[in-house]
């Protein structure tokens, strides 16, 4: 079976071979110490690190040429460096600092939207869904990722995650409290442009699931409270979620960290209907599937901390998951990016330890 049928053999309730191997994916300073502990030096990205070792991972998804959010991003560039820490601006246009060598959350210094007049240059001159180059050949694409029996999805974004993003958390929870009329219009436009890059990305085939981000959970629980949510977002999701289904695509996978139990039941409403990654130490996969059964999709819930721990630790954690991965429509894979304190060994050990699971 090639990894596009086990995936939705799996998420359609059925038994395939085997699960499929995906993991999430790993920090940069990972796979630099990794280098010292015996992985090749040339494996250094995601995607070498999923060859190497022969999984099917995240990154080997295909995502079809349906460019949405910000296009053209902004340009990625470098303002200044010294005494280890480096300025630069993202491709969201926040200027940000870090330190050199490191994947850690940055310092902002500005974000890219401080007020309407800033959102209305983002709008016109990046969000404009008639600019040319938003949409590619999607046909050739699908066909592609077919003949090499890959997953294609399309990205449709954020409503919540992309305008945190370019105001701020603080920034954009204050706007949500004193102005919801300009949050409402943003909304909108993001709810739009995903609409209409689906009516005429998708004429000539549709890809296989819908890939949604939305970081809005810490770890005690939603950034945005569940009555906002339900009201602002909900409505809004459904309107994309019933275009998607006009066009076969039933599979909505929603990568949010942290503590999402809150806003599970508005996703699902919404038809947002697989969970990821499923952060075990504030996402309880089992009470998940206890409370909503076959309609919830699952991918992820492998604790990181159990492959810091070591081997025993290890063991515990696959053992745990057995009977969720007997009850179906379920992905297993650590549950975020593999952080640097989980050794190679340790790391080695899990992916073969995994296999038995992946075939539980």
């Amino acid at each position: 079976m090639t990894t596009r049928d086990r995936l939705l053999q799996t998420f359609s309730g059925n038994r395939p071979d085997r699960l499929p191997n995906v993991e999430f994916g790993y920090w940069e300073e990972t796979l630099r110490l990794w280098h010292a502990q015996g992985l090749p030096a040339h494996v250094t990205s995601d995607a070498e690190m999923e060859e190497y070792l022969q999984l099917e991972g995240i990154t080997i998804f295909r995502e079809v040429p349906i460019r949405n959010g910000l296009f053209p991003l902004f340009e990625k560039k470098t303002l200044s460096e010294s005494d280890g820490r480096r300025t630069f601006i993202d491709e969201d246009g926040t200027i940000s600092e870090t330190f050199v060598g490191h994947s850690t959350m940055p310092r902002y210094i500005r974000f890219g939207i401080q007020e309407r007049a800033d959102w209305e240059a983002y709008r016109v001159n990046r969000l404009d869904p008639l600019r040319p180059g938003r949409i590619g050949d999607v046909r050739k694409a699908l066909d592609a990722a077919r003949a090499e029996g890959m997953p294609s999805f399309f990205h449709a974004g954020s409503l919540y995650g992309w305008l945190r993003n370019w105001m701020g958390v603080e920034e954009f929870s204050v706007t949500l409290m004193t102005d919801r009329k300009w949050v409402e219009e943003m909304m909108d436009h993001l709810t739009e442009l995903t609409l209409w890059l689906i009516s005429r990305g998708m004429r000539d085939g549709a890809p296989d699931l819908i890939w949604w981000w939305e970081d809005m959970c810490y770890n005690k629980g939603s950034l945005m409270s569940p009555r906002l949510f339900h009201e602002l977002m909900v409505p809004r999701y459904k309107r994309i979620t019933a275009a998607a289904r006009e066009r076969g695509v039933t599979i909505h996978v929603l990568d949010c960290d942290g503590k999402i139990d809150q806003l599970v039941p508005g996703w699902l409403e919404a038809g947002i209907n697989c969970m990821f990654p499923l952060e075990a130490a504030h996402t309880d996969a089992y009470a998940l599937r206890r409370q909503y059964g076959d309609a919830l999709l699952l991918m992820g819930g492998v604790d990181k901390l159990a492959l810091i721990a070591g081997k025993e630790a290890i063991d515990r954690e696959l053992a745990r998951l057995v009977p969720l991965v007997q009850a179906g429509r379920f992905i297993p894979c650590v549950d975020h990016r593999v952080p640097a304190d989980v050794t190679l060994d340790n790391y080695l050990y899990y992916l073969e330890k995994k296999q038995d699971l992946l075939r539980a």
